[in-house]
């Protein structure tokens, strides 16, 4: 046993180092071990005191690089819809449950795992705004009631962006929360035919809103719908919608009427459109207005509605206003498909719920998108 000894300062005398009986070998092997390893060795300097804290604790274990490394993959084929719905009286319904409403995709029942009324879910909405020769005369109240409902709708947590359609697709203001930014991107819009700005006519006869060389295009709303659903919304998660406040006419778009609505569906965005049309612009015979049937497809088929206010101010009002209250009231109903084959087809789709005399307003199907490494 190795009695603890004090050491004073000073050289110790002959006679107090006599005293020290010799230690035997071993003894003297633990000692220079312990004093070689302590946090107190003599052979260690001071640490400085800048320098980082160091851990005494033990280093991790080595990894084996020989032994194989498995990643989980989970692939979760869960379709989520939103949709609303209105009584025979065509107000909206808020109060429904699961138990109400039923799912049906391609004419096999399936099984609702969740559902929730939503009111205040984030919501990122994009604003297409025709400026083709044809809307001259109602821009400036497009750009009046747009103003007002965006200040109304944004809330801290929403996004929005604009895009502006004509002879060109333009982003004029990105992604914000903030009213103003938008509201001041919308009164910059201005009516763009190529041929000078303001330049008015009927589509077709060479004056309209057509590009004065080159082939001919003026209103590029198939080909807008499809480029923001792509690049501005597929990438977006939760509520969105896509407001086009336009006269519903298309020239010289390359997307098809079908693609931009498949583009649409696979983005999981709502689109509605207010049907803006100053109708004597066109005239009669070959000319005459068309705008209303394509744009009634286009929204049926991703959810959303066509609000037709004409040219009047008052009636584009109460369109924001209807729109934004629907956007406020929606379901959110999410299951897994009894089909679970992740093969980018296409699935139709049938919500009804129980009520005297409940619409159902939803998008009619989806893309089961590939699976994804």
């Amino acid at each position: 046993m190795i009695k603890m000894q004090t050491f004073h300062s000073g050289n110790p005398s002959k006679k107090m180092r006599m005293r020290c009986p010799p230690l035997p070998a071993a003894q003297v092997v633990l000692f220079l071990l312990i004093t070689a390893f302590s946090p107190f060795s003599p052979a260690q300097s001071a640490p400085s005191p800048d320098a980082p804290p160091s851990s005494n604790l033990p280093d991790e274990e080595p990894v084996n690089k020989e032994v194989p490394t498995t990643t989980l993959k989970v692939n979760v084929n869960l379709v989520s819809l939103y949709f609303t719905v209105r009584d025979k009286h065509n107000g909206l319904v808020s109060t429904l449950t699961k138990k109400d409403c039923n799912i049906v995709e391609d004419h096999q029942p399936q099984t609702i795992k969740n559902f929730s009324a939503e009111t205040d879910l984030p919501l990122t909405l994009g604003i297409l705004l025709d400026t083709s020769g044809s809307q001259q005369n109602v821009l400036p109240l497009e750009q009046e009631a747009g103003a007002h409902f965006l200040r109304s709708i944004l809330r801290q947590k929403d996004e929005a962006f604009l895009v502006t359609f004509d002879v060109n697709v333009n982003l004029e203001q990105d992604f914000t929360n903030n009213a103003n930014q938008l509201i001041r991107a919308m009164d910059k819009a201005e009516i763009n035919t190529a041929g000078g700005n303001g330049a008015g006519g009927v589509p077709g006869i060479g004056q309209g809103p057509f590009p004065t060389n080159g082939t001919p295009k003026g209103t590029l709303l198939y080909d807008a719908v499809a480029q923001v659903s792509r690049d501005k919304v597929s990438t977006e998660t939760g509520r969105k919608a896509l407001i086009l406040l336009t006269d519903g006419e298309d020239e010289g778009s390359v997307t098809k009427p079908a693609q931009a609505i498949e583009a649409a569906q696979k983005a999981n965005a709502i689109i509605y459109v207010i049907l803006i049309a100053d109708r004597p612009f066109y005239g009669y015979g070959p000319f005459a207005y068309t705008g209303a049937a394509q744009m009634k497809k286009l929204t049926e088929e991703t959810g959303g509605r066509v609000v037709d206010v004409g040219n009047n101010g008052k009636k584009l009002e109460a369109a924001f206003e209807q729109i934004e209250a629907e956007l406020r009231t929606q379901y959110l109903a999410s299951y897994t498909p009894t089909n679970n084959k992740l093969d980018g087809s296409y699935r139709k789709l049938d919500i009804s719920c129980q009520g005297d005399g409940l619409k159902v307003q939803a998008r009619k199907g989806y893309y089961a998108v590939g699976d994804v490494e």
